[in-house]
This record gives C-alpha cells, structure tokens and sequence, in this order.
C-alpha cells in the first residue's frame, strides 16, 4: 500500500519478499510486518512488550524465530534446532513464517543500509496507537472488521477501503490483509513524518546489527 504526495492510494500485491524490498522508485519507508533482527535464543524484546501492550489481543503477536531456526529446511528440523536451544518445538504456525523471515534477513544482511528505511511494524500494535487502546474484536470477524475499517476511513477517507477492495480479488487477498495494509501504512506516514515511536523504546540489535523492534 502506498499513499502518493497527491493522495492518491495504490496497491500491489508482490511474490516475495525479494521483490517487495527491491521495488523501484523506492518508497521513502517500507513498513513491513515482518520480524526483522533475531535472537540467538530467547523472545525479541520488542515482542514480549508488544503483548504486554495488547493486552487482550496479545495473542497476535507470534514468537519471532531464533536465528538458528532459519537455516532449517523443514519444520522437523526447525523443531529439532529449537529444541535443542530452548527445550520446546516449534508450532507449525509459526514455521510457517519462517521463509519470509529468512528472506527478509538476507536480504537485509546483503544491503545494511535498507535496514533504515525498512522497518518492522505490527498490525494491531499500529491499531491500538491509532485506536488509543487495544481494538475489542478480533480482525477476522464482523465486529472487528468494522472497528477497523472505521479507523481506516478516519484518515484515508471513507472510499478508501473500497477502492483497494475494488482493485484485489477476495480470493488473493482478505479483507484483514488490507486492513492490516491501511494499518502498516498509516505507521509508515508517521515514521516519514517523525512521529513513530517503538517497543522496546532503545531498540536492541542482533549480531549482525539489524535492530529488533516493532515500529508504530
């Protein structure tokens, strides 16, 4: 989701993550909500305090992997690795985003510099700034759609969901999807504009210096 200097909205929906961080003309912030930096063991700090910060939507927040996790080429061998570090398996859940993290890791610790201007954010995190307390519902049902959406046409404008719906199938991309979209970029604009803040709020870096935190 992008939002031009006229205010016109557009939106695209990219393979991977290679080909949304090499997008060109590049976009002044990339807010992704993906995790970005690793533990070698251990929950991210920024995780721990985005659940503390959600409250009753807590559970929206997954466990980013341990670096060691990423080399996996299976989820039994994620589970072996992480067993072996932490004394638990890991969820298939949570395997599940592990490619796209590997893949954003790289291709951040090919090009050190993208890690300024690409950054991590969290739906619900943003939600709950831009709401001023944890939305009520979950983002999937009726309710939670709605409360969403009314925040959306808050500051993009009452057509806006409905021009981005217009533009993508159902079937490719949910509704939650944009939603979340809408909220990442809403971030994005306050990061450009020096507003965001983040958890934890002196971020901590990995070992290969990409900082962990979640932006909003």
């Amino acid at each position: 989701m992008l939002r031009a200097a006229d205010g016109s909205l557009s939106s695209l929906v990219f393979e991977g993550a290679a080909e949304l961080l090499a997008q060109e003309p590049r976009p002044a912030v990339l807010a992704i909500d993906v995790p970005i930096g690793a533990t070698e063991s251990g929950p991210r700090r920024c995780d721990v305090e985005a659940r503390a910060l959600l409250g009753r939507r807590a559970s929206t927040v997954f466990t980013a992997p341990v670096r060691p996790v990423l080399a996996a080429a299976s989820w039994d061998e994620a589970c072996a690795i992480r067993e072996r570090i932490e004394g638990r398996r890991m969820s298939r859940q949570a395997w599940g985003i592990v490619p796209k993290v590997a893949e954003v890791d790289r291709a951040l610790r090919r090009n050190p510099g993208r890690d300024g201007w690409i950054r991590e954010v969290h739906p619900e995190v943003s939600f709950a700034t831009w709401n001023g307390s944890p939305m009520r519902h979950r983002k999937k049902g009726i309710e939670g759609r709605t409360e969403r959406m009314e925040l959306v046409a808050s500051y993009f404008g009452s057509p806006a969901f409905a021009g981005v719906r217009a533009r993508h199938r159902a079937g490719d991309v949910a509704a939650d999807d944009i939603l979340d979209a809408f909220a990442a970029l809403w971030t994005a604009e306050r990061i450009a504009r020096g507003e965001a803040a983040t958890l934890p709020a002196e971020p901590p870096t990995d070992r290969f210096g990409l900082r962990m935190e979640i932006v909003y």
